[in-house]
């Protein structure tokens, strides 16, 4: 029932006559002002009063429907209102148990305020009273204290420092009884502090370590250790950045001579000044450097004699003092704004006026060796103050620790910065000037060298161009000398020259078809081939004399300029290697003609002298004696040119040992004229080197192969020259003269000729290779033997087999 009931509540409320005011944001004004819009009044008025006979209709029957539980409700309120009455009653009579007990502890407490009070006034009064007797004393103190002098001035500081704590917190204003010890402990202080630091910069101008301690004590009495010592250096550091600005100052650089110069005009040196405004600038920048000395050396004096003081009452080091908090050290941060003092205004200077740019790039060797000549005072100033500190130590206080600690071998600058290179720190500022140095430089260097080898030009350069050249790598490395990282440079630069020198050259060099002629006279490409190796060589020798000379300069620009010889030894070998391979190909072809004679016949009679050498070998000589004179006798690079023909010399001596060890037949008369030819070949191959015993293994070979010659084939075989210095394969071929027609020689077998056989030879330079072939040559003469049934060999096969055994096991020892 009560559902229905529910049911039709809500269906009531969803009527459209309660649906405005059913709404959050109902207002009456609104809703009226819509009804008189519409001007339908007395038809709103009527649904109004319907709505308000449903409402009561239906609160009517909801009153009907749950009366029971209404009337149970209003039993409930009045419970309610019997127990609010009686809450009313307790609360007021707490009120008045408080009221009782708030009456009899408000007077108590009362006194307590006020006697609290008169015990902190008292307690106030007392201590103003102890300060009072405190100050009056140490005022009486003060005085008798000042009255000493310098002797007392650090126990001056340190009743002053005392006084100063008993004056922090309170107002001691309006005390008649220590106004005038107020008045005199203020005057104190600043005669105090004034002497301190007259003491202080009296003693840090003529180094005395005891002033400086003595100074630095007051202040620290004082409390003012760190303030002063900020002050001291920060007052260095505007010294310093004063005197770079007035040492750039162009003004002032040119002021002598322009003092006549109209006004409003840009004051800049004129050309007839500019050597007296670059002796102005050299003059102020040595004074600078000379300042900045002085300024570090007192700024590192204080910190060492801070690093030595300790206060004598709680033993604390002045140095940790001033660096605690985690700041660095005075003399790091010191130099640190130097350094960056002098790279911003020598930058600032450079970019404002270009003559002070010029000067400062053109002369940077002057401009490097003054910071140099500044960094070796300095270390050598930082080297000898500990010992002065220690020979000083008998006239200094005993807070003055002169003991030697773990830190006297380390460098001021660097202590505790071990990553810190202060001498680097100062040259960064002569970066940009050091780059355009290097580049003017490398310009000067290339400059002559242009000018000598012009476009087009077909010749190399003359001596007095050459000296040119020379000298100014000579200058330049000179120049350099003031620095090791500078001379560095500059060598690397000098190598650039050369190796330019080098690329010039090259092109001059003539790679045609006449280079390498060895027929006629020289052609006009042999000749300039010639004086461009001459040019090489000289310039090669000149600058080795330049390295030579280069005793102050570090290794490595020694080394820097001496790699680029090998740029030129390769060009010169170049510049030669085709005419020596065309004297080479040249001997080559006219031993090989000594096939072409017969040496077959048997020994000469009465009748029949033989002649005293073959006509190869005269041939031979003479080539060799023509080219040594017409080609190689015009280079004057005699050494060189001897390294060169000593290896023609050696293949030489090899490729007649070869041929001769080919050649079949051979008589006994053959015999005289090849041993005739051995000599005669000593003495063809002389010209091409200072002596024939230089030759090493080649002329070794040609000495021992004469005398098998006439030898057995035993001897021959067993001879201690085999397989050490004569070839197994080339003794082979020479036993293989002394056997049949039958046994063939290799190329014979392989129907070669003696020059394709020779070509191999060459290209197959293994013993193994060759042996090889040789085996073939004998395994095919014993096929045709049985072939032809026969009943026994030549005798000189087992002498040749058993050779050949013997360096076949050989070579398989020797193999790994």
């Amino acid at each position: 029932m009560e559902d229905g009931r529910e049911a039709s509540t809500k269906s009531l409320l969803k009527d459209e006559c309660y649906t405005d005011f059913l709404a959050e944001d109902f207002d009456v004004k609104t809703y009226t002002a819509q009804a008189i819009h519409h001007a339908v009044i007395a038809e709103q008025l009527a649904k109004l009063a319907q709505g308000i006979s449903q409402l009561d209709k239906e609160l009517h029957s909801q009153v009907v429907a749950r009366h029971e539980d209404l009337l149970s409700q209003a039993t409930g309120i009045e419970s309610l209102e019997g127990v609010l009455q009686m809450m009313q009653t307790r609360i007021s009579a707490l009120q008045a148990a408080v009221d009782r007990i708030r009456t009899k502890i408000v007077d108590p407490y009362n006194k307590i305020v006020a006697r609290i009070t008169q015990l902190a006034r008292l307690q106030v009064a007392c201590d103003l009273l102890r300060r009072i007797i405190r100050i009056l004393y140490l005022s009486k103190r003060l005085q008798g204290q000042l009255q000493g002098g310098s002797r007392e001035i650090t126990k001056a500081a340190q009743s002053l420092n005392e006084l100063d704590y008993l004056s922090q917190g309170v107002d001691l204003s309006g005390i008649e009884v220590i106004e005038n010890d107020l008045l005199l402990i203020s005057r104190a202080r600043l005669e105090v502090e004034n002497q301190a630091k007259r003491l202080l910069e009296q003693g840090m101008e003529i180094q005395n370590p005891t002033q400086v301690g003595t100074a630095l004590q007051v202040f620290y009495n004082l409390g003012s250790l760190r303030e002063t010592i900020s002050s001291v250096v920060g007052g260095y550091r505007t010294s310093i950045q004063d005197n770079i600005s007035s040492a750039l100052d162009i003004k002032g650089l040119t002021q002598p001579a322009n003092t006549r110069g109209a006004p409003g005009r840009a004051v800049l040196p004129t050309p007839g000044n500019t050597a007296a405004f670059r002796a102005a600038l050299w003059t102020n920048l040595e004074k600078l450097m000379d300042q900045i000395c002085a300024a570090c050396r007192q700024v590192q004096h204080l910190q060492k004699v801070l690093t030595k003081k300790r206060d004598p009452v709680t033993h604390v080091c002045f140095i940790d003092e001033i660096i605690k908090d985690g700041q660095p050290d005075i003399l790091y941060t010191f130099w640190n704004d130097v350094t960056n003092t002098l790279s911003e205004e020598f930058h600032r200077a450079t970019e404002a006026s270009s003559f002070l740019k010029q000067a400062f790039e053109g002369e940077y060797p002057k401009l490097l060796r003054l910071y140099n000549e500044l960094w070796r005072r300095l270390q050598q100033y930082s080297t000898s103050l500990q010992g002065a500190l220690s020979s000083s130590g008998g006239g200094m206080d005993a807070s003055l620790d002169i003991s030697s600690t773990e830190t006297d071998g380390q460098d001021l600058f660097t202590h505790g910065k071990q990553d810190y290179n202060p001498e680097k720190a100062l040259k960064d500022s002569l970066q940009p000037y050091e780059a355009a140095y290097l580049s003017k430089s490398l310009s000067r260097l290339f400059d002559p060298i242009n000018l000598v080898f012009p476009m087009g030009g077909r010749n190399p350069p003359s001596n007095d161009e050459l000296d040119s050249i020379i000298k100014t790598i000579s200058r330049q490395l000179n120049v350099a000398s003031v620095d090791p990282n500078l001379s560095l440079a500059v060598a690397k630069n000098a190598a650039k020259t050369v190796q330019l020198f080098c690329v010039k050259s090259e092109q001059l060099l003539s790679t045609q078809g006449d280079a390498s002629q060895v027929i006629g006279p020289l052609t006009e490409g042999q000749r300039r081939n010639v004086a461009v190796v001459n040019s090489l060589y000289r310039l090669q020798q000149a600058v080795a004399k330049i390295i030579s000379g280069l005793g102050s300069s570090p290794a490595a620009a020694a080394e820097a300029l001496s790699s680029s010889f090998e740029g030129v030894q390769a060009l010169m070998s170049s510049a030669v290697q085709p005419l020596l391979q065309s004297v080479s190909d040249s001997i080559e072809a006219i031993i090989i003609t000594l096939h072409q004679e017969d040496f077959s016949g048997p020994l000469s009679t009465p009748d029949k002298p033989d002649v005293p050498c073959s006509l190869y070998m005269k041939e031979l000589q003479g080539f060799i004696s023509r080219v040594m004179a017409d080609y190689f006798r015009h280079f004057q690079c005699v050494d060189f040119i001897y390294e060169s023909t000593e290896a023609i010399a050696q293949r030489a001596i090899e490729l007649f040992i070869r041929h001769t060890s080919l050649l079949r037949p051979l008589g006994e008369g053959g015999k005289m004229r090849l041993a005739a030819d051995f000599a005669q070949m000593e003495m063809a191959v002389a010209p091409l080197c200072r002596r024939v015993s230089d030759l090493g293994k080649p002329y070794r070979m040609l000495r021992s192969f004469r005398p098998l010659l006439f030898q057995t084939s035993e001897l021959i075989a067993s001879s201690p020259a085999v397989g050490e210095l004569i070839p197994y394969s080339t003794l082979l071929h020479f036993l293989l003269t002394r056997a049949p027609s039958e046994l063939k020689s290799p190329h014979q077998r392989a129907e070669w000729s003696i020059a394709r056989y020779s070509q191999w030879l060459d290209d197959h330079p293994s013993e193994r290779d060759r042996l090889s072939l040789l085996r073939g040559a004998l395994e095919a003469y014993v096929q045709s033997v049985r072939a032809r049934q026969g009943k026994e060999f030549a005798p000189i096969y087992p002498i040749m087999l058993q050779l050949l055994q013997r360096a076949t096991s050989g070579s398989q020892e020797v193999r790994p």
